[in-house]
């Protein structure tokens, strides 16, 4: 038995040679993962410049409405100006006529004043 056993010990499995790599195949995969590499960075591209465009977009709208902001508080300061300038014209008129009324005063013209020098 130990011939048996010996003899299958000595014949051993056929050995199976690894496969030889060709470079076509290492080649294809180096350009299947460029080519992935690529299509990642063209992505991050557009989408950055997505980013860029509608940051450009809101800057825009921005500045209209900043503009328009300005405008808005310029009109309403004439506004306030014209509104006090109205108010008193009217009240200039009504204080006159009361003055009129009740003290008899009545409005000169400025050119018929006449001047006292007292310093003579």
């Amino acid at each position: 038995m130990a011939t048996a056993s010996h003899a299958q010990a000595a014949v051993a499995e056929p050995l199976t040679r690894p496969r030889p790599r060709t470079a076509t195949r290492g080649r294809k995969r180096r350009q299947v993962r460029a080519r992935g590499g690529i299509v990642w960075i063209a992505m991050s591209g557009i989408l950055l410049a997505g980013v860029v465009f509608v940051n450009v977009a809101v800057l825009r709208l921005n500045l209209a409405l900043d503009g328009a902001n300005a405008n808005r508080v310029k009109l309403r300061a004439e506004n306030a100006a014209l509104q006090s300038e109205l108010s008193s014209r009217l009240r200039s008129a009504q204080i006159q006529a009361q003055a009129s009324r009740q003290l008899g005063l009545e409005f000169q013209d400025p050119s018929e004043y006449g001047y006292v020098h007292l310093s003579k």
